[in-house]
């Protein structure tokens, strides 16, 4: 399926999904409450069958987070980026997707643990790299670390 296609479809199934012009693939930012369901299509219908999560990340964005998922057919041979934004900063949380791709499991915890990001429904959100005490989120933007003396 051509960019256009997929363009498309997300829009079909999203119609406040805005897309984005990138050189490398279709870019879809999508509404939180949305992206479980979207993605779930995504990977059943046997048009668009993005059966690969092969990136899944946090990202800061100041104003507010984001949570970016590449995805890919591997049968169809394409790929589209979908990203989730969420302006609460106190208390992020997008749905998990773990359900659907196993290894989003290991890459929400990882988004958690650094970013402060809480996937709704996953099935073992805690911290993977940091200790259970650790305070704060090393990745974001307005992080300190006085024992370390690290600013951003």
């Amino acid at each position: 399926m051509n960019i256009e296609k997929l363009k498309e479809r997300v829009l079909s199934l999203v119609p406040d999904a805005q897309f984005e012009e990138n050189k490398q693939f279709p870019v879809f930012i999508i509404p939180a409450a949305k992206l479980h369901e979207l993605a779930k299509k995504l990977k059943t219908d046997e048009d668009t069958e993005f059966d690969f999560l092969f990136c899944l990340s946090g990202v800061d964005m100041v104003k507010y987070l984001m949570v970016v998922y590449h995805l890919n057919s591997i049968r169809l041979g394409h790929s589209l980026v979908l990203k989730v934004k969420t302006e609460d900063r106190e208390n992020p949380s997008v749905d998990t997707v773990s359900d659907l791709w196993k290894t989003a499991e290991f890459h929400e915890r990882e988004v958690f643990d650094l970013f402060g990001i809480r996937f709704n429904n996953h099935p073992n959100m805690k911290r993977i790299f940091l200790d259970d005490d650790w305070k704060g989120y090393p990745l974001r933007k307005d992080y300190i670390d006085e024992v370390n003396i690290i600013e951003r």
